[in-house]
């Protein structure tokens, strides 16, 4: 399997000001290809294939200076970057997006290099870990986590962030296979999602959502002095990475939160069942779409997703038309509107939380999709036992030490 593990490196004046360079280069490197492509176009019809223009690079050397200063692999990673938003655009067009087409890289849009396949390696240097970059330098890196013995290093990207931190990130290869989902499950969980409580799942646990108000109110206060200064000046620039570390926080704090919760839900079940939702739809909604947008909801299925696939926990996500309104007891519809917190059937007068009936629901498709620990024959008419409390059995707030004991082995990727 293949996995990327980000560290922060810690370059000093003299390796910033080198990273820097090397960026600037590969970018003016990705215009010049750029331009190249749509000269070729125009000459010839068609579009130049990936290794016609890699194979004007040493041509390129021989005029152009600062171009030998950097890694080869480096060079070529450009063009192939190139490709991908070529093929990237395509993509979008066959969807029936109206593209446009690619433009220059101004120097604050392209932040990151590739070393692919060689030039990088992990060393130890003067009694602490550098990364070694061939033709650039020997950077120290603060290795939080240990990459696994059996791992094969494939590739790292060099990044500048906004905040003018730079942070390497590593292509991984992990030989052994990931353990195969059981076929008769015996923990199953449902979960529903949501604002008021970010997680209400089956076996009882509502989950608290992040709490970052007084983040965003940084944030906004920030963002009302920066629009103050004059822009392009020394001020501006300062208050603009004020700016930049607000954000960085504000992304920090709700991945962590995402990390540890998808990593509980991945590891301690055998079967996981998520609603399949339409988050960009959700967005262009006239309401409620800035706290849409702070749930994350859909970062949070994709690391849910890749994790049971790690773990070997079956992951399925379901339509989730109709999951709140549909009796988990009996499949009546009922209407209720946003603000009634509570399930109540008129047909079999079953009575629970909302979100729980939802989180039933949406276990019971689940269940009824994959079809384990079942016949086909056999239809499964629900997912919820007769004796069993779909009210909270216990609220967790996200930061509470019931959350982090839940979570505590959990490694945010």
């Amino acid at each position: 399997m293949y996995y990327a593990y980000k560290y922060r490196l810690k370059p000093s004046d003299a390796h910033r000001e080198e990273l820097d360079r090397h960026r600037d280069i590969c970018r003016q490197l990705y215009n010049h290809t750029l331009y190249r492509l749509n000269e070729y176009q125009d000459e010839h019809g068609e579009l130049p294939s990936m290794t016609t223009l890699r194979s004007e690079l040493p041509n390129l050397k021989k005029w152009w200076d600062g171009l030998s200063d950097v890694y080869s692999k480096v060079l070529q990673t450009v063009v192939e970057r190139l490709f991908d938003n070529l093929k990237g655009l395509s993509k979008l067009k066959e969807n029936g997006y109206g593209v446009g087409q690619l433009k220059w890289k101004p120097p604050r849009e392209y932040r990151s290099f590739t070393y692919s396949q060689s030039g990088f390696k992990l060393d130890k240097k003067g009694g602490q870990t550098v990364l070694s970059l061939s033709k650039l330098a020997d950077i120290p890196i603060r290795l939080h986590r240990a990459i696994p013995d059996d791992a094969k290093l494939k590739q790292v990207t060099v990044k500048k962030e906004p905040t003018g931190e730079w942070f390497a990130t590593f292509g991984v290869e992990i030989d052994h296979e990931p353990p195969e989902p059981p076929e008769n499950p015996e923990k199953c969980v449902g979960i529903d999602v949501g604002i008021l409580k970010y997680a209400h799942d089956t076996d009882g646990t509502a989950v608290g959502s992040l709490d970052l108000s007084d983040e965003r109110e940084r944030l906004e206060r920030e963002q009302r002095k920066l629009s103050r200064k004059q822009h392009g000046s020394n001020n501006y620039e300062k208050q603009r990475r004020r700016v930049a570390e607000c954000h960085a926080d504000l992304r920090r704090k709700r991945r962590d939160f995402l990390h540890k919760l998808s990593a509980y839900y991945a590891r301690e079940y055998d079967f996981v069942a998520v609603e399949d939702l339409n988050v960009k739809g959700m967005m262009e909604s006239p309401s409620n779409s800035r706290n849409t947008a702070s749930a994350a909801w859909r970062t949070f299925l994709s690391l849910l997703e890749y994790k049971c696939d790690r773990e070997g926990t079956h992951f399925v996500a379901v339509n989730p038309r109709g999951t709140t309104k549909e009796c988990a007891a009996c499949g009546v519809s009922t209407e209720k509107p946003l603000w009634v917190r509570e399930h109540s059937c008129p047909a079999c007068g079953f009575e629970a939380d909302r979100d729980a009936n939802a989180a039933w629901n949406i276990l019971s498709r689940g269940i009824n999709d994959v079809g384990v620990g079942h016949s086909e024959e056999t239809p499964v008419e629900t997912a919820l036992p007769v004796d069993t409390s779909v009210s909270a059995k216990r609220v967790v707030e996200s930061g509470s030490p019931t959350l982090k004991e839940h979570t505590a082995s959990a490694v945010s990727e």
